[in-house]
């Protein structure tokens, strides 16, 4: 006659309630991604924007506000009630988005506005098919097949360098602001758009800026917006950052290097770059190069995600390094070090934790 085995059932039952329970961690994660589109979408149309400044109104005065169809609002806006974005009173069938929620999915909110990043998911989802060929099949995904990502990139500088470039970020760096202030000749190097030289030659006007970047198309984009200014102590370069023209006295690179096909060789040409007593600003992801020291950071999944989307297989895909999104402080030393900078403070602003700002000389 077969007896139960009491620890042999326990041990299935406590397996089962695990089981369960990333189950449920599972379905949290589609109804997350869900509503990281929802919260694109709401950012791109304005929707949010729309509904504070709104008293609780309807899906049609809410879609007439915003001049976009009732229909999609209406769903929108559903997604957004079930997600607990927005509160709905069926008494009326009214929706509000609350004033604690709209401090961060606003425009207004500047740099508390995290609907911004959600662009990414959409971004991410795009190349999907052609990512999964690389994990077959090596390589990477070019370059070219993120037409959004300098309009994206360019939105989410801009948000942060208006609000804390200048004030907040260059004073990270010992020196750096007084110096912009005396006159200076400074390098952004994998610019962008450009934004980052333009906000920095608006506040210091009697330095001199430069912006260098492959991008022809945003190398363009911060052309016409310091013309638009009216700024005549800022240009730009189509270029290759391993090899840079000219000396400077600062060289900064904001959320690039770990992007690059050649970042050593990137580091190295900056340090050759720079003059005696020069100091080079970068701005990077604040991670750690080891896995188990990441487990647990705020953003990690989205990193990683970055990472494996974007960072590391635009740059595998022209052979190079593909140090990736988290190729954490670790390891940024080491190349720094071997580039030739023999002095590196790291500084990190208050309530920021994805990013971490190295001030790096050379002796």
């Amino acid at each position: 006659m077969a007896t139960a085995d009491p620890q042999h059932a326990a041990s299935g039952t406590a397996g089962q309630t695990a089981q369960e329970e990333f189950s449920g961690k599972v379905v949290d994660v589609l109804n997350a991604a869900s509503v990281a589109l929802f919260t694109s979408i709401g950012h791109r149309t304005g929707l949010f924007d729309t509904l504070a400044g709104l008293p609780p109104s309807t899906s049609g005065e809410i879609a007439e506000a915003a001049g976009l169809d009732e229909r999609y609002v209406r769903e929108w806006l559903g997604g957004m009630a079930v997600s607990g974005f927005v509160t709905y009173a069926p008494d009326g069938a009214r929706y509000s988005l609350p004033a604690a929620h709209a401090a961060c999915l606003t425009r207004a909110a500047g740099p508390d506005n995290l609907a911004t990043l959600m662009q990414y998911v959409g971004l991410m989802g795009g190349v999907e098919d052609r990512v999964v060929e690389a994990f077959r099949h090596g390589g990477g995904v070019p370059y070219s097949a993120y037409p959004r990502f300098q309009e994206l990139q360019g939105e989410e500088n801009a948000r942060v360098f208006d609000a804390a470039l200048v004030d907040t970020i260059l004073p990270l760096a010992p020196g750096v602001t007084d110096r912009m202030r005396e006159g200076a000749d400074v390098l952004d190097v994998g610019t962008g758009q450009g934004h980052a030289p333009v906000v920095m030659a608006r506040a210091f006007p009697r330095s001199r800026f430069r912006g260098l970047d492959q991008s022809e198309e945003g190398i363009a984009a911060g052309r016409a917006e310091a013309e638009q200014l009216g700024l005549d102590n800022v240009g730009f370069t189509v270029g290759d950052s391993t090899e840079i023209p000219g000396t400077y006295d600062i060289v900064t690179a904001f959320d690039v290097i770990h992007d690059l096909a050649r970042p050593a060789e990137t580091l190295t040409a900056i340090a050759a770059a720079l003059r005696p007593g020069g100091v080079f600003l970068m701005g990077d992801i604040a991670a750690s190069s080891n896995l188990e020291d990441n487990i647990g950071h705020p953003f990690g999944p989205a990193l990683y995600g970055f990472s494996v989307f974007y960072c590391m297989t635009t740059s595998l895909s022209t052979g190079g390094a593909g140090l990736g999104t988290v190729w954490g402080e670790q390891t940024a030393r080491r190349m720094l070090a071997e580039a030739g900078f023999t002095r590196v403070e790291t500084h990190s602003v208050e309530g920021d934790p994805l990013n971490l700002y190295y001030a790096a000389a050379k002796d």
